[in-house]
């Protein structure tokens, strides 16, 4: 069976519903008013263009805010750069700060010495187990020469043993290789005081009839010629006073913490000044 013969009835009745629309078009058309058939197209396709409408405001708000969360994650990119930046100045800024505070402490060493000084920045760390040296921004063009006295606000660090143009290397008072002649300064006890290898000293040479204490201060003596006299060397923990032995053995923690040393003042020469 053809298509035609198929669907011909079917096409019949649409074609006589579209004669009858436009005849039913025409009897109730008036001047001025809107067609029958119109009013029906028009209802028809109402419906269809105000979901087009709905579908096309929907994608047009999802965009709207899609352009607005895109803008929002780059101000917020803005602001976070922005933060890390004002973040980074901000500690720029304390640690400035903080070496102003330090270089001001030791300002105020150099003012109560009557010995010209310079100051110097630690720049390196010697961290084997036979040496505690640390590696200063100093050297000879800055008049600084081999045993000169390093200290810092709270007290004596070391002494200077190798010089190059612009760097010194200073051997810190807890090396074995450090001797600073001192004295207790509650009861004028004198003694040696020497580096131990870790982070504490031994004072040597203390009389047994000597009467020291833990928490007594001990200071340069100025008997050595090196260091001048009063300055702070660490102070005293624990006393061991040996029966057999004439001296005491007395352990000191120095005042300077030479594990976190950044800012020092170097001691120079009068006459390496005056050259």
């Amino acid at each position: 069976m053809s298509f035609h013969r198929k669907y011909r009835s079917i096409i019949i009745i649409l074609i006589l519903a579209f004669i009858f629309l436009i005849t039913l078009s025409l009897l109730f058309k008036t001047s001025g008013e809107t067609g029958f058939f119109k009013k029906l197209v028009l209802e028809t396709v109402a419906p269809l263009e105000q979901a087009v409408n709905v579908s096309i405001h929907g994608i047009k708000t999802v965009w709207q805010r899609y352009i607005f969360l895109v803008g929002l994650e780059e101000e917020n990119r803005n602001l976070r750069e922005r933060l890390a930046l004002l973040a980074g100045q901000v500690n720029t800024w304390r640690e400035a700060q903080l070496e102003h505070e330090r270089l001001k402490l030791l300002m105020g060493i150099r003012e109560r010495l009557d010995v010209p000084t310079i100051t110097a920045r630690v720049v390196g760390r010697e961290r084997s187990s036979m040496f505690k040296t640390v590696l200063i921004n100093r050297g000879s063009l800055d008049t600084v020469t081999a045993g000169a006295p390093v200290l810092t606000h709270e007290g004596i660090v070391g002494r200077v043993t190798d010089v190059s143009w612009n760097t010194s290397t200073v051997l810190l008072l807890i090396d074995y290789n450090s001797n600073i002649d001192a004295l207790v300064q509650d009861g004028r006890a004198q003694g040696i005081l020497q580096g131990a290898g870790s982070m504490e000293c031994i004072l040597r040479y203390v009389q047994r009839s000597e009467k020291v204490k833990a928490g007594d201060l001990v200071v340069s003596s100025g008997l050595d010629g090196v260091f001048p006299k009063g300055l702070p060397l660490g102070t005293i923990t624990s006393i061991d006073r040996e029966k057999a032995g004439l001296f005491q053995r007395i352990r000191v923690i120095p005042t300077v913490d030479v594990s976190k040393l950044e800012e020092v003042l170097i001691v120079l020469k009068k006459d390496e000044m005056e050259q």
